[in-house]
C-alpha cells in the first residue's frame, strides 16, 4: 500500500491506532489525516464567520447605528475576533505543515532527530513535531 492511500482509506468507525500496528502505517495515517482535515475545515469555516462578523461590525459602525457604548462593544468584539482569527491562522499553518509531513512520509517523526515521536504523543497532540524529550529540552532553552 502506498503512502498516498491514507487519504482515501476508509477506517472503521471506532478505530483507534494501536501500538501493535506498524508505526504510522496507512491506517494510522488515515486516522490522523481525518482528524487534521476536519480541524482544518472547522478553522476555515470559523475564519469565514469571523471575517463576516468584522465586516458587519464595520458596516454598522460606519452607518452610525448605536451610541458610543455600542460602538465600543463592537470595537472590542472586532479586536477579539481578530485575535482569535490570528490564533486560528497560526493553527491552520501548523495543520498544513502536518499534512505536508504526511505527504512526504515524515509525519510522526521528529524534525530534530528523525526519531519516532511515539503513538501516545501523536494521539495526544497530532501536531507534535518533536519527541517529548526534545520538546522539554527546547522549552528549557527557550526560558
Amino acid at each position: 500500500m502506498t503512502k498516498e492511500n491514507f487519504k482515501t482509506l476508509e477506517i472503521p468507525k471506532n478505530y483507534k491506532p494501536k501500538k501493535s500496528e506498524p508505526y504510522m502505517c496507512p491506517m494510522q495515517l488515515a486516522y490522523f489525516y481525518n482528524i487534521l482535515t476536519a480541524q482544518k475545515e472547522e478553522l476555515l469555516s470559523e475564519r469565514d464567520s469571523v471575517l463576516n462578523a468584522v465586516r458587519l461590525a464595520d458596516k454598522t459602525e460606519s452607518v452610525g447605528v448605536g451610541d458610543e457604548s455600542d460602538n465600543a462593544t463592537y470595537n472590542q468584539d472586532i479586536t477579539l475576533d481578530l485575535r482569535i482569527s490570528e490564533r486560528n491562522n497560526k493553527l491552520l499553518a501548523k495543520i498544513n505543515a502536518a499534512l505536508d509531513r504526511m505527504d512526504s512520509g515524515d509525519f510522526g517523526y521528529s524534525i530534530v532527530s528523525g526519531d519516532e515521536i511515539g503513538l501516545q504523543r501523536m494521539l495526544a497532540r497530532p501536531l507534535a513535531t518533536m519527541t517529548i524529550e526534545e520538546q522539554e529540552e527546547y522549552e528549557q532553552r527557550k526560558n
